[in-house]
């Protein structure tokens, strides 16, 4: 086979390789394996291994086209005249990714996956979320003490309450939005007991 062959192949696989990945994760989460996944492709178990060194890059090759794809919608939204409305579409549009991706559920809500990229990647999520809180913000139309992480968990939290009923009720999970809203209004609102959190996990472990 020439260079050029071999090269079109690996490009082939590649491509074979992260679309089973990416049905694969969405449907199963994160325990499936990497033989799973090269069935799917129908490729070998040692081609998946030659593109990714291991489950985690896989994910995280997944992980990260999903969180870039949040924030390029947040950066989008941004400069929006209604910043109510732009907020609300970043939310319904998060939530209808957790819906349909088990896997980016389980990464986006408990971020563990050991990756620096993803770190990175969801702290950067964080921060388009920052950026659109606080226009609502000045807005005001938005409570002064949320924060854009408290947003990102929000769409996990969001997603997990109408979950049970998904199956039966696929928007479900727009009632809980229309509650989770009524408590980020910035009227007729208690300070909040707790601090934000941070999702960017700088003082875990360095390995990427």
């Amino acid at each position: 086979m020439t260079t050029a062959g071999r090269r079109a192949d690996m490009v082939r696989n590649r491509r074979l390789l992260l679309q089973a990945a990416t049905e694969a994760f969405a449907e199963l989460g994160t325990d499936v394996s990497m033989g799973e996944i090269a069935q799917r492709a129908g490729l070998a178990k040692g081609t998946v291994f030659r593109h990714f060194a291991s489950k985690e890059d896989l994910l995280a090759a997944i992980m990260l086209q999903l969180v870039d794809r949040l924030i390029s919608t947040a950066e989008r939204l941004v400069e929006a005249d209604d910043a109510d409305a732009a907020l609300v579409e970043f939310m319904a549009d998060g939530i209808e990714a957790l819906a349909a991706d088990r896997a980016f559920c389980e990464v986006i809500g408990r971020p563990s996956l050991d990756h620096a990229g993803v770190r990175d990647a969801i702290g950067r999520l964080c921060g388009a979320a920052e950026a659109l809180t606080g226009r609502a913000q000045e807005q005001g139309t938005v409570r002064g003490d949320v924060s854009g992480t408290d947003i990102v968990l929000l769409l996990s939290g969001i997603h997990q309450a109408a979950a049970p009923l998904l199956a039966t009720q696929p928007q479900a999970w727009r009632r809980y939005l229309e509650l989770t809203l009524d408590g980020l209004r910035a009227t007729g609102t208690r300070k909040l007991p707790h601090p934000p959190g941070d999702l960017h996990l700088g003082e875990h472990s360095g390995k990427s």
